[in-house]
């Protein structure tokens, strides 16, 4: 694949995922929810559900997202082989990408229609299912050809992280999209009609499409080249990878309290009375500027550092959003959560650019030691232990949580303090990656010395 050099085409290709990310928060943060009219606050529910009751069937629901999720997981990896080994006249990624963005953007539209208005529906219950887990099995598609390509477009690792860093910039903008910009949209428009707006951003995946330069795979068999294996090798490489098993457990406590946060944050802040508009605004805005200390941190102390970093600064702002539920009213309130938000997004950004700059660097240091090229296949790993703690997190425990009550508290009012503690385990479990992670990105200390350390471990 030809590699990019230009920091202006990085940039590009980066936000290049900008809709294909929005419509999957659409649908995890908001169509998910508006299924279920239970849990928001009153004056929520005209714009914020489908039709103002509830559509499925709660304990049948909460089940549901677990299993798709999980079969979102699951499907990273035969999908990750599939355009790890896949053989065209146009290569192996462009194509994936293309089938993924096709039959993503059918399923959504698919996700708006209600096959019965009656509450509580089996039938609904069902085809929303069924809609969910078809939108993740092909946005997976799209989106773990796209990450593959992180290895293949660069061929170091300070444009590596560059490009991951552009990329965690424009979820900044996606969520700023989704959690600030939609909100206002909510307040005269339901969220149907709203899901059809941002529809249209999806396109901006033919940026990446047309840049990508591959030459055809057609006719390649796996033993003519030492870039592709069979998929047992290939999910094996990633299995063995001790630095990688590692960091998919501490990636996966960060994503559990994260998804729970995002995936319910709708009813959190109509509940806490804190104002989702401002303090989303002021958590992803800074953010660009924010990576500025995030880069300097790795630079001088390397990744583990800068991580745990983020770990803690993310803790305390949602163990001060929960506190500031109790302790403020009115405008005191919301100059206080503004606050706050400027604090999260000291954090936020370098949160989600962990999911793109590790694997993507494990594996590339996998295909210069073996030749192998099955960097899909790292993305689809991580697909697996995210989407479990995904469903778990954002699913499961979110759907609990919006039919229990707490004290005189609904169970949702308790969200933030949940990701918090999640994010206080990731932080501790931190001091058990290897070296070659630890120090990753440090300018003073070379590859040898990490080379060396991580013998001795």
């Amino acid at each position: 694949m030809q590699v990019i050099k230009s920091r202006p085409k990085l940039l590009a290709y980066g936000f290049g995922a900008f809709g294909v990310n929005l419509l999957s928060l659409i649908v995890g943060s908001y169509l998910c929810s508006a299924l279920i009219a239970s849990g928001f606050a009153p004056e929520a529910i005209k714009n914020q559900t489908f039709l103002g009751i509830d559509l499925v069937v709660a304990f049948w629901w909460g089940i549901f997202t677990v299993i798709a999720k999980i079969i979102d997981g699951v499907i990273d990896i035969p999908l990750a082989h599939f355009t790890d080994s896949l053989k065209t006249r146009w290569g192996r990624r462009r194509p994936a990408i293309l089938i993924g963005l096709v039959f993503m953007v059918i399923a959504y539209c698919c996700f708006l229609i209600i096959p019965n208005a009656w509450a509580g529906s089996m039938v609904n219950t069902v085809y929303f299912f069924l809609m969910l887990a078809l939108f993740y099995i092909f946005y997976t598609l799209t989106m773990v050809t796209y990450y593959a390509t992180f290895t293949e477009v660069v061929d170091n690792e300070k444009d590596r992280r560059f490009l991951s860093n552009t990329k965690s910039v424009a979820d900044v903008f996606y969520f700023i999209v989704g959690f600030a910009l939609v909100p206002i949209m909510l307040k005269g428009i339901n969220i149907r009609l709203v899901a059809l707006i941002v529809l249209p951003t999806v396109l901006l995946m033919l940026i990446p499409l047309f840049m990508l330069k591959e030459k055809s795979t057609k006719g390649e068999r796996l033993e003519d080249t030492n870039q592709s294996v069979n998929i047992f090798k290939s999910v094996a490489y990633a299995f063995k990878n001790k630095s990688f098993i590692i960091w998919m457990i501490v990636y996966s406590f960060m994503t559990f309290g994260l998804q729970l946060f995002l995936n319910g944050i709708n009813e959190y802040f109509s509940i806490a009375g804190i104002s989702m508009i401002a303090t989303m605004a002021a958590s992803f805005a800074p953010v660009p500027l924010t990576f500025i200390i995030y880069n300097k941190l790795i630079d001088k102390f390397g990744f583990k550092f800068a991580y745990q970093y983020t770990l803690v600064i993310f803790t305390i702002s949602m163990l001060f959003m929960f506190g500031l539920s109790f302790l403020a009213q009115g405008t005191l309130k919301l100059v206080l959560s503004i606050v706050g938000g400027l604090f999260t997004s000291l954090a936020i950004g370098a949160m989600f650019a962990v999911s793109y700059s590790i694997p993507s660097q494990l594996a590339a240091d996998e295909e210069k030691k073996t030749g192998v090229s099955n960097s899909a296949m790292y993305f689809a790993v991580q697909g697996l232990f995210s989407g479990v703690v995904a469903g778990l997190g954002g699913g499961a425990l979110l759907t609990a949580l919006k039919t229990l009550m707490i004290g005189d508290k609904p169970g949702t009012f308790y969200i933030g303090i949940i990701s918090a503690s999640s994010c206080i385990i990731a932080f501790i479990l931190c001091f058990f990656l290897p070296k070659s992670i630890k120090y990753l990105g440090k300018k003073n200390k070379s590859k040898e010395e990490i080379t060396n350390e991580e013998a001795k471990e």
